[in-house]
């Protein structure tokens, strides 16, 4: 008899365990399976605005790494180098060029089937002045400035094809002076207005599969508007390959008005030209071009009323960008997150400055939901 009840106990203190350990296992099973569908449910910007255009970045070499690689690869599908693709970065001298940090993001791209474009093969700025130094030291030829110039587009160009699928060809080349057309770089002195016509031949030759691009700031004010939508007539009536027309957008919380941000997508796209929004930033600050110190008075806090207006700005402009995603072929911001934008230096040295939709911790801000919680139907 008590070896009977000895092994009844036996057998329920095992049923016990084993409807035990059963429970356990589909807790487990349920709270992973709740984790996946909540991972598979997490969206980025590139997710919110599939169907409509790509959303990019702007990054370096650092920005690879650690928090900013995570938020990159969650949050965007395309990449813009912000520094190290231009003539004087990635080609110092005439007969050396410089490729680490390039090939970097490049292969970053590669690996992680994120569409890049090139930032930018001819400017007046962050160019090496080799290029216009004749041997004897004096300014060098049309000719042989034309054919340094192919030199560094085909060597450019070549190595990230099939990488790169976008171009920006010339950068900058309107005047500042509202009175002058074209900006008196030392491009334009020696080249005159064939430069530009030359650098977009050049490009495509290079890469014929490459969607190639005039970039410029201040594009949506409309006496500058009109300047460019020249420059963009010439070259399509001079038959230069050119696919489309960049607009920067280092705006602020002041401007653009949507008038004249709408006026400007459709003069541009009027040509049969792509229309991308290259730099993207929203500064707490009014538009100033030349440097200066900080003021003793001069406040950088992101306060509530400054929150308020960039989250009301960012809702306007994307509001407009998916009212134009037939022309409009992609949006890239232009740095990661607050943690760090160029704005921090421009135009004021030590102003910190917060441009975009993630804070310092690159976390979303409240503009960001604005940004991504919209109607689709609308």
């Amino acid at each position: 008899m008590k070896n009977r009840i000895t092994n009844l106990s036996f057998f329920l203190l095992c049923t016990l365990l084993l409807f035990s350990c059963k429970s356990n296992n589909e807790e487990k099973g349920e709270n992973a399976a709740i984790a996946s569908v909540e991972k598979t449910e997490e969206k980025g910007l590139k997710n919110y605005y599939f169907g409509y255009f790509p959303i990019g970045v702007a990054v370096a070499p650092r920005s690879l790494e650690g928090q900013s690689k995570e938020l990159i690869l969650e949050q965007f599908n395309s990449m813009t180098p912000e520094n190290v693709m231009k003539m004087g970065e990635i080609h110092p001298e005439q007969n050396r060029y410089y490729w680490e940090a390039a090939d970097k993001i490049a292969n970053f791209a590669r690996e992680n089937d994120i569409k890049m474009r090139g930032h930018a093969l001819v400017w007046h700025q962050q160019t090496g002045d080799w290029i216009f130094k004749a041997e004897d030291g004096g300014q060098v030829s049309k000719e042989v400035l034309l054919r340094r110039m192919k030199n560094h587009i085909d060597s450019v160009v070549s190595r990230y094809k099939g990488t790169i699928y976008a171009w920006d060809v010339v950068n900058e080349a309107i005047s500042d002076n509202p009175d002058e057309f074209l900006r008196n770089s030392p491009w334009y002195e020696v080249a005159g207005e064939d430069f530009l016509i030359k650098a977009f031949e050049y490009a495509h030759e290079a890469d014929p599969e490459a969607k190639l691009f005039y970039n410029d700031y201040n594009a949506i004010i409309p006496e500058k508007r009109e300047r460019i939508y020249k420059l963009l007539k010439l070259l399509k009536d001079k038959g230069a390959p050119i696919d489309g027309m960049g607009i920067q957008a280092h705006w602020s919380i002041f401007d653009p008005s949507e008038k004249d941000l709408r006026e400007a997508i459709d003069k541009y796209s009027s040509l049969g030209l792509d229309v991308q929004i290259t730099e993207l930033d929203v500064s707490l600050y009014p538009w100033e071009k030349e440097r200066r110190e900080l003021k003793p008075d001069e406040s950088d806090e992101f306060t509530p009323e400054l929150e308020q207006r960039q989250i009301e700005s960012y809702d306007m402009f994307f509001d407009v960008f998916r009212d134009y995603k037939e022309v409009l072929t992609g949006v890239t911001f232009w740095n990661v997150s607050d943690n760090y934008s160029w704005l921090d230096h421009y135009p004021v040295e030590g102003r910190k400055n917060y441009p975009l939709l993630f804070d310092e911790n690159y976390k979303p801000k409240k503009a960001y939901w604005k940004v991504v919680e919209f109607d689709e139907k609308n």
